[in-house]
Order: C-alpha cells, then structure tokens, then sequence
C-alpha cells in the first residue's frame, strides 16, 4: 500500500485475504484508517449458496454492494430481491438486510461503507467463526465497535432454509 498525498493506492498482491469455507474470502481493501475515515472497502467470494451476513444494520454507515459476478440474495428491510452481475445496492444507515449467494450460484461483490469505520477485525473475527474457531457470540460485544448490530429476521432464516442454507 502507498499513498500519494492523500490518494490510497493498494496493489493487488498487497490486499490481506481473509479465507472463508467453501471457496469464499475477504479480500481487505481499504480500511477507515487508511481512508481518513472517508470509507472502508472490501472484496466479497461467497461460494455456492453460501451466506454473506446474517440480519444487521449499520447505525453509522451507509453500504454499498457492487456485484461483479454472480446472483447474490438480498434481504432490505423485510424484503427479498436478487441481484445479479453488474446490479448495485446501495443500503442506508438503520436499514435491516442480509444477504447471500443465491443457490447453485457463487457471487463476487465489491462492498464499500461510508463513513468508514474500521471492520478489518470483524471480517478476521469472521473468518475465524465461518471456520469453526470461534463462537459467533464472540461478536456481539463488539457490535457497536465495528458499527453492524445484529438482528433476528424470520423471513431470512426461512429463505435461506429453504435453500439449504442456515444463517451465520
């Protein structure tokens, strides 16, 4: 990573890569730190099917998903939709939503918070639960911390079911 007065450049082979199950990763792009606090962004490889995040909101940040490939399913505010290669979303702050990559397909998003809060910890954090040595719970102190609050969402748990797929 180098910068240019206040540009950010980040080379490919300088992004931390966070694995995930199943294929997936966080590719760790920009964190607020980096950014002046302006935004923190990341790249997103959900397996086949695979859950992205279960029902948040963000109190601060409003978040941005670009798909770069794939179909990903998105819950916003009680309601599911997909979203395939070249879709936006674009979710403000306090506003309910999941989302995964729908069933038989993988997905690659670029992700972006603005204003930026630093989250590179919550997607180690995550990958570290997605693989089985830590508990999930072991976020939830932290909610405020890293900006995403947790919620329980009925219509979620029950779609991603319906796939096969238990919310994480």
């Amino acid at each position: 990573m180098s910068s240019f007065g206040d540009a950010l450049i980040l080379e490919p082979y300088d992004a931390e890569y966070v694995a995930l199950p199943g294929g997936g990763g966080f590719q760790l792009l920009a964190d607020a730190s980096d950014t002046g606090g302006a935004l923190g962004a990341n790249r997103l490889l959900l397996g086949k099917g695979a859950d992205g995040a279960r029902p948040h909101h963000h109190a601060l940040s409003t978040e941005l998903f670009y798909v770069l490939d794939g179909t990903v399913e998105f819950l916003l505010d009680g309601l599911l939709t997909s979203v395939s290669r070249g879709g936006l979303v674009v979710i403000p702050p306090r506003m309910p939503h999941a989302f995964g990559a729908t069933p038989g397909s993988t997905a690659d998003l670029l992700v972006v918070l603005t204003s930026g809060v630093d989250r590179f910890g919550y997607f180690r954090a995550l990958g570290r639960i997605q693989h089985g040595l830590e508990p999930f719970d072991s976020l939830l102190p932290l909610q405020e911390h890293y900006d995403v609050h947790f919620l329980d969402d009925p219509a979620w748990t029950a779609a991603r079911s319906q796939h096969g797929k238990q919310t994480r």
